[in-house]
């Protein structure tokens, strides 16, 4: 007698399983925006603050005004807080209840994420001798681009670990 085979049932990747918009997708979209937000917010005043300090003689009334009180004594590490909420973000829409968590948006995150990474590297190396502040961002982040970039890849493979 000869064994049954076993239909399998694949499921289909277009199928949508979930609701598009959900809480968890609306925080993480607030996480995204708020982290490139902060980090634009930022390159601004160091800019600023870069040219009020090249000026000579120097204007009265003190250097340029954050938009966030005590944005300024933070100084390097709010590099870390913009893209840290950015990268939180990223890795909170890994998730199954959310589009970038299901069925075919696993794949875009994670090359997404994964090939800005590595963009992001390969550019610092290629302008990295640029003088500081020339190139916006990436002249005014220095070495953290490679953290960046790094950081990027690392939330790559958070969508990775969603891959079925």
């Amino acid at each position: 007698m000869s064994k049954e085979k076993l239909k399998l049932d694949f499921d289909d990747p277009d199928e949508v399983s979930g609701p598009i918009f959900s809480v968890r997708f609306l925080i993480s979209l607030l996480l995204i925006v708020a982290g490139i937000v902060y980090v634009v917010l930022w390159t601004l005043y160091v800019r600023d603050l870069r040219t009020f300090e090249n000026t000579f003689p120097q204007p009265k009334g003190g250097g340029p005004d954050t938009l966030i009180p005590g944005m300024d004594k933070l100084d390097g590490w709010n590099w870390l807080i913009g893209f840290g909420l950015l990268f939180l973000g990223l890795a909170f829409a890994a998730h199954p209840k959310t589009p970038l968590g299901r069925g075919r948006g696993v794949v875009v995150g994670m090359l997404g994420c994964f090939l800005i990474g590595l963009i992001w590297i390969i550019l610092f190396y290629i302008f990295a001798d640029k003088p500081e502040g020339e190139i916006w961002l990436l002249g005014d982040l220095g070495q953290v681009n490679l953290m960046v970039g790094i950081g990027f890849m690392a939330v790559g493979f958070t969508y990775a670990t969603r891959w079925e």
